[in-house]
């Protein structure tokens, strides 16, 4: 397929059956899932599969780039506290892709979808600070460095709904500060 062409309506929908049943493949068999579990659970050939993703790092990075997108969507609908509360319990809750790929050797880059979601929390930022609710000093990076650390942490730690109230509560006061 390439890149930015348009897709028939058929296609659309075999291409989003694909992306759901393949996240859910790997975030219960992890990168060793097999191309042919995912085209089984989306009702399609294998080679409808390979239409759409050449390769198996095509079919993640697929998937990276719908949960980015998906976030920066997300990112639109809160403040920057709500999409705090929001990341972590979505971390605690699942195992994601993005996980996965963190320790599987796999490199996929996606420098625009990235972009676009520190660009989104960057204005939930900016909206924080000029509503007082975020000291001026705290930056990006930090705030970016936060919600990595709080979401693999709630990830790999299990947390239940009183940690992570706890734990976003002391991240939450330390953003006020000045």
């Amino acid at each position: 397929m390439v890149e930015g062409s348009p897709l028939r309506a058929d296609a659309q929908r075999n291409r989003a059956r694909i992306l759901d049943a393949a996240e859910a493949v790997f975030a219960e068999f992890g990168t060793r899932a097999s191309t042919e579990e995912v085209a089984r659970r989306a009702g399609v050939a294998i080679g409808t599969v390979f239409r759409h993703f050449p390769t198996k790092d095509d079919l993640l990075a697929a998937i990276m780039k719908r949960l980015l997108a998906q976030l920066v969507e997300e990112a639109g609908k809160r403040d920057l506290f709500g999409f705090f509360t929001h990341l972590v319990a979505l971390a605690a809750a699942k195992k994601t892709v993005a996980d996965l790929l963190a320790g599987s050797g796999v490199d996929i880059r996606l420098p625009d979808a990235l972009g676009h979601l520190k660009e989104a929390v960057g204005r939930l930022l900016k909206q924080a600070q000029a509503a007082g609710a975020v000291a001026h000093t705290v930056r990006l990076p930090e705030v970016m460095a936060l919600l990595a650390s709080m979401c693999q942490g709630a990830l790999h730690g299990g947390w239940d709904k009183q940690l992570q109230a706890r734990t976003l509560a002391v991240i939450f006061a330390g953003l006020k500060r000045d």
